[in-house]
């Protein structure tokens, strides 16, 4: 059963980022992963594309041809591909059969709260057996105004409710969040949702003609008590481990390298060993279902309230890591070259002229 995972969100919300960065991740932890381009108007595709949806139809064809604009040829570029499933069917069957499979949609909202044919495409990609969570992306700084942090909740919501999949909304560029001003609350605020009431009183100092609005908006929000949020910075690796368990415990899916993946160095090789010592799947399940390691307010800190200091941390840590690396390598230069002199120098003590 091939897993995977349906990246949704506004334009710039780092969908594309988002993508090369799981590229990354995959291919340093040995994990098989293919993207998928759904986009018709991407022509600057920054990752490793499997499947380019251009091979089929591209938005400029769509509106030249129909005389449609930008939004009307999106809907259509859909709409074609919902008729054409088994040309997205057939390229499917051509992935590799482990690979984890990334759907990197238009950030056309409409896709994700309206329109039907994004829909349609899903449910029929589970039909042929695909295992899929929708990963919204949410710029983190809209969290700094609670005006527009309410109509991203909405969104939220709306997407969980159309899209029907188990579903991880992300505010993303979270290491960005302190440019944009200071928040009204803690982090965990924003992200576990809490008594949204406590947003009236900042609403109504920002936007007061709009507070009565705003309270009913919450109340739905409220009502329906689905929408949370994860944080994402792309560049740190423990925020794409951290968000890459989640996905995975959504989905259910536990990785377990093959046979013939190459073993980290040091590693014990078990494999001619009896079962009863051999160690087992288990420790994988429990793994899995455990806690998890993020903490928002490890995250609030990072990034946040002593991000300079942590930045300083890092820079430090990575030039003594560089320094140990240089280390070695004039330690394995210096090993090779004294190689080559004894090579050079025959039984009797002679040193062989070339």
């Amino acid at each position: 059963m091939p897993f995977g995972e349906i990246v949704c969100g506004a334009p710039g919300s780092g969908k594309s980022t988002y993508c090369y960065g799981k590229h990354q991740l995959f291919t340093a932890l040995q994990r098989p992963i293919s993207i998928i381009n759904l986009d018709p108007a991407n022509d600057n595709i920054t990752y490793p594309c499997a499947i380019d949806i251009a091979s089929l139809i591209t938005l400029q064809d769509a509106m030249d041809t129909h005389g449609l604009g930008p939004n009307g040829g999106m809907l259509y570029c859909m709409e074609y591909l919902e008729a054409n499933f088994d040309w997205l069917e057939g390229r499917l069957k051509e992935l590799e059969p482990d690979a984890y499979v990334l759907f990197d949609i238009p950030g056309q909202v409409e896709l994700g709260t309206n329109h039907e044919s994004l829909k349609r495409i899903i449910q029929k990609l589970s039909k042929i057996g695909f295992r899929l969570a929708a990963v919204h992306l949410c710029d983190a700084h809209y969290v700094t105004d609670p005006a527009k942090y309410v109509s991203v909740l909405l969104l939220s919501l709306r997407t969980m409710l159309q899209l029907e999949l188990p579903h991880i909304n992300v505010l993303s560029k979270v290491d960005l969040i302190s440019q944009y001003g200071d928040l009204d609350f803690n982090l965990d605020f924003y992200t576990e949702v809490q008594d949204l009431s406590y947003l009236e009183d900042v609403l109504n100092t920002t936007s007061p003609r709009f507070t009565a609005l705003n309270m009913a908006l919450i109340s739905v929000i409220e009502d329906y008590g689905l929408v949370g949020f994860e944080t994402l910075a792309v560049e740190d690796k423990n925020s794409m481990v951290n968000l890459s368990r989640v996905i995975d415990r959504a989905t259910g899916y536990i990785f377990v390298p093959s046979k013939d993946a190459s073993a980290p160095e040091g590693t014990i090789d078990s494999s001619s060993d009896p079962a009863s010592s051999r160690p087992n799947l288990y420790p994988l399940f429990t793994t899995a279902a455990g806690p998890m390691a993020g903490n928002v307010r490890d995250v609030q800190e990072r990034w946040i309230d002593a991000k300079q200091e942590y930045d300083a941390f890092e820079k430090r840590e990575w030039r003594k890591e560089g320094e140990l690396l240089r280390e070695h390598a004039a330690r394995e230069k210096a090993t090779e070259n004294e190689r080559k002199e004894a090579g050079n120098i025959k039984p009797g003590g002679i040193r062989e002229r070339k």
